[in-house]
């Protein structure tokens, strides 16, 4: 039977908008099963301790499980790919970090790429990295460190937790900047590193906040900086790197992904409810406790900070010849 040409059109733009329709239900019901957060790092992490917060909130606020999902190993590109794998369907998102935005340029084989293959969904927080030193060492402000340093090139050891971590490279980023050269002693981990460090084997360390407050608030340790483009509210008589060396500033970060594709709807949906946790005064504190601070954004400002991340640290590890292994 040939149809009116009317009721044929009427019925092709009823069929044309199934697809959007179903994608708007889907998202207004989602999520109806527990949904999977990869952390790329261990239970007792920085990461993992942020990620059950929000993990938490979201159950609070969606009715269905937030699971964290250790997946250690590889800089945190064991999970990443482990997202990336994943259906696009909202319940495998991935806790990103600078880690991996920096193995984006440090590995030269990944299977994946973690800006075309990771949708942003949110920032979470950031907090400062601080340097430091011994407190034998005979500095005690920014420039005193740059001239001591350029006195005596070579002879200054810096700890970090591992070749190509965020630590590191923002020590490298510190030399690149200032014309220091130092000695990069790369440790399995930051614990060992803050052991020698306090022990006086290495000098400065660029570690982060939460790991390194009580040491600075005891004076076992000796703070010089943070690296964040203002002051933090942990340590606020700590001046900035950048108050030294214009336009120095780095910082450790957490946002949630999803694997591309992920459909808008769902994306909205999370960064909305994420957004909201980091406005709520207990959130904050709770943040505020491990010297974090929120940073609410929206998906496109997620997905740019991403990119500038990355290709900042690109062009640190290229200019430094980090490679990994």
């Amino acid at each position: 039977m040939k149809l009116p040409r009317r009721q044929f059109l009427h019925l092709a733009a009823g069929a044309a908008m199934l697809p959007a329709v179903s994608r708007l239900a889907w998202a207004q019901t989602y999520p109806t099963r527990p949904v999977r957060l990869f952390v790329g790092f261990p239970a007792g992490s920085s990461a993992d301790i942020v990620a059950r917060i929000m993990g938490q909130w979201l159950a609070d606020r969606l009715g269905q499980p937030f699971v964290t999902e250790n997946r250690a190993g590889a800089a945190s590109n064991i999970a990443a790919e482990a997202v990336v794998r994943a259906a696009s369907d909202g319940y495998s998102l991935l806790w990103a970090t600078p880690a991996n935005a920096i193995s984006k340029t440090f590995y030269d084989n990944l299977n994946f790429n973690f800006i075309r293959d990771i949708a942003p969904i949110a920032g979470v927080m950031s907090t400062p990295l601080v340097m430091v030193v011994n407190p034998s060492f005979p500095t005690k402000t920014v420039p005193e460190f740059i001239a001591y340093a350029k006195a005596n090139p070579g002879k200054i050891n810096m700890a970090s937790g591992g070749n190509g971590g965020t630590p590191h490279v923002t020590g490298e980023l510190f030399m690149m900047m200032t014309g220091v050269n130092m000695v990069h002693v790369p440790y399995r981990g930051d614990a060992p590193a803050l052991i020698d460090l306090l022990g006086g084997q290495v000098q400065t360390m660029f570690g982060i906040l939460p790991l390194l407050v009580e040491y600075i608030r005891v004076g076992k340790l000796r703070a010089l900086a943070v690296t964040t483009a203002t002051r933090s509210a942990a340590l606020p008589e700590i001046p900035t790197v950048g108050e030294f060396v214009p336009g120095y500033e780095a910082r450790l970060w957490h946002g949630v992904g999803a694997p591309k594709n992920t459909p808008n709807e769902i994306v909205d949906k999370l960064n909305k409810e994420i957004n909201a946790g980091l406005a709520d005064p207990s959130m904050k504190a709770r943040l505020a406790e491990l010297g974090a601070v929120p940073m609410p954004m929206t998906p496109a400002e997620f997905g740019k900070f991403m990119a500038d991340e990355t290709e900042k640290w690109g062009t640190v590890i290229r200019a430094a010849h980090i490679k990994a292994g």
